[in-house]
């Protein structure tokens, strides 16, 4: 079961009843764009799964929803991959405080389909039908804002095409989905899967989401083959997920969960990562903070060109914040993954001064009687990160840059292909029960775990 509610500071607040819904309509067969209502900052619940944390049940994840909640978080990225997330993000967003306080029409949930272990995937159309009806089972609700074909890689561009055509169908005649995107990791086939799908249903995608691929350590998503192909082949959105590197980024390593080490960086890289970590030491700072600082503030406008005019979450409890607020423009769209809530409560720190030194941000920070010089901090933190920024990547190297591969060479899609039995599988596995603490599976000795357990402050992905 999903944790008890906790009462944080900001859920006890006082606080407007109802917050307003998200502009969204469909009229006469045309919906509001994506671009146009969707948050620049996402909640991914990644995090709230066996790969990041030993037994996901015991956070704090209703609190933890709450609480983003309350700062302006509007948007929450899951996945029927990600474990028991569906259904963690699906209780916490169904308690009686926040179904009363935050209607179903005032934020945005983005799940996906079609990815269902390490080494099996299955875009069928009956697999894509089943899976969207268990995730709105999971999520409790009655229709998915984005539903993503889950890293496209893995299998071949037919079968993406199929999902694609599947859930335009739902999302036409059942009315359960409003937009459809892909997402993955190599760049390149990110490209590819934009303008087939183009060029095959003449039709582009709502949204490509990539991760790991706009970092401290890798920054191709902003490049030529990244998001400006991406808009090339008239993709609206472009979100830029786990700017961490899925935890690749941190001072002391990749996050170790209940499954072991799964992160696919070599030690060699690892290795220059770790030196970067020192060099940052040096000048009293943390990589991970000077991670998370630079891909959301640079981000923002790299990505802006495939980004959202959706109203950011403020990062202050109970105040709302504009797109107006903060210069009126499209902001890139980023994801972030945390677990805890001192993690939340660091990332909305550094979120609220990003968005202090935007346009607006000096006369927004006047008005809410924050400090006077709260924007000329931000422009001045700015150039910080940046000059640390630079010296991380030469202390990478040769190593800036690379992606590892995805999937492995010799990866082979391990799903069966009874058709006859694909539904039956799927409705068997969907009943069965998570993981539970007493089940959980026993985490591979690494040596320096308990100082790691001890640090876990800031965010995962």
């Amino acid at each position: 079961m999903a944790t008890t509610p906790v009462e944080h500071p900001t859920t006890s607040s006082t606080f407007p009843t109802r917050q307003k819904p998200i502009p969204y309509s469909l009229v006469r067969g045309r919906r509001t764009p994506l671009s146009s209502i969707l948050p620049p900052l996402v909640f991914g619940t990644a995090t709230f799964n066996h790969q990041y944390n030993d037994d996901p049940f015991a956070l704090d994840t209703t609190g933890l929803v709450t609480s983003a909640l309350t700062h302006g978080i509007r948007a929450f990225d899951t996945s029927p991959y990600y474990g028991p997330s569906e259904q963690l993000l699906g209780n916490a967003l169904s308690t009686p405080f926040v179904r009363e306080t935050f209607p179903r029409n005032s934020y945005m949930i983005l799940t996906k389909v079609g990815r269902i272990a390490s080494e099996e995937f299955d875009y069928s159309k009956e697999w894509v039908r089943q899976s969207i009806k268990t995730s709105l089972e999971r999520l409790h609700t009655e229709y998915l804002d984005l539903v993503y074909c889950h890293d496209v890689e893995f299998v071949s561009p037919a079968e993406v095409l199929e999902a694609v055509r599947e859930l335009r169908r739902i999302r036409d005649e059942e009315g359960t989905i409003r937009y459809v995107g892909i997402s993955g990791f190599p760049i390149d086939v990110l490209g590819d899967m934009a303008e087939l799908i183009l060029r095959e249903t003449g039709e582009p995608l709502d949204a490509v989401q990539s991760y790991a691929n706009f970092t401290l350590q890798n920054q191709t998503l902003a490049g030529s083959r990244g998001i400006q192909r991406l808009r090339n082949a008239g993709v609206d959105v472009v979100p830029n997920a786990s700017i961490l590197g899925m935890g690749l980024l941190r001072r002391q390593g990749v996050p170790v969960g209940a499954l072991g080490d799964f992160h696919p960086a070599p030690s060699t890289l690892r290795e220059a990562v770790r030196k970067a970590s020192d060099f940052c030491d040096s000048y009293g700072e943390r990589i991970e903070v000077i991670a998370i600082r630079f891909a959301l503030e640079t981000w923002i406008s790299a990505g802006s060109i495939c980004g959202s005019k959706g109203d950011p979450a403020s990062g202050v409890p109970w105040k709302h914040e504009s797109n107006d607020d903060v210069g009126g423009l499209k902001l890139g769209v980023s994801v972030i993954g945390v677990s805890r809530a001192p993690e939340l409560e660091k990332t909305m720190l550094v979120w609220r001064s990003i968005l202090d030194g935007l346009e607006g941000g000096r006369d927004t920070a006047a008005q809410a009687g924050r400090w006077y010089r709260a924007w000329e901090w931000s422009r001045n933190r700015r150039k910080a990160v940046q000059i640390l920024a630079e010296g991380v990547q030469e202390v990478l190297g040769e190593w800036f840059g690379y992606a590892w591969a995805s999937p492995d060479p010799g990866y082979v899609n391990k799903r069966k292909k009874d058709d006859g039995g694909k539904v039956r599988e799927l409705v068997e596995q969907s009943e069965a029960p998570w993981l539970t603490p007493a089940a959980s599976p026993q985490c591979a000795p690494v040596a320096g775990l308990a100082e790691v357990r001890e640090e876990r402050d800031l965010p995962l992905r």
